[in-house]
């Protein structure tokens, strides 16, 4: 009986489908970890200001209490904790948080500032200004 020959590449694409499958799995895994950082970061963000516009509305005395303490309490309320919070001459306030849950790349952190709205100045005369010509119209009369 003359010896049997194995083909030396049989198999070979059963080991070819197994890597391609792993690298699937890798790119997809990091994927899902990349959207949970996104989603976790708009959150922290979104804690950060809210927080921000009530400690400035406690700054400016629009609600009671102290505005660093509003900011904290506003940000429990979200699921995360006030790690800054700064009243800046104008009742500006700075607020950063952190959410307590954390993400394989680390701890989502939002930054936020909120105060009045800036002064407007009207200029020489009140009305609309006109985009072609420049002058202001009254729209009253």
């Amino acid at each position: 009986m003359p010896p049997v020959v194995r083909d030396p590449e049989l198999g070979a694409g059963s080991a070819v489908a197994l890597g391609l499958g792993m690298v699937l799995l890798l790119a997809m895994t990091a994927v899902v970890l990349l959207g949970q950082a996104a989603v976790m970061a708009s959150k922290a963000a979104a804690a950060a200001d809210l927080a921000a516009l009530a400690a400035a509305d406690a700054a400016r005395g629009l609600s009671a209490g102290e505005p660093c303490a509003v900011a904290a309490d506003v940000a429990g309320r979200h699921d995360a904790r006030l790690v800054g919070c700064l009243v800046e001459p104008g009742d500006t306030v700075r607020v950063r948080t952190e959410l307590r849950s954390r993400t394989v790349f680390g701890p989502a952190t939002g930054l936020a500032r909120a105060g009045p709205p800036p002064a407007e100045d009207p200029g020489p005369a009140s009305g609309i200004r006109d985009p072609v010509s420049g002058r202001r119209t009254n729209p009253a009369g």
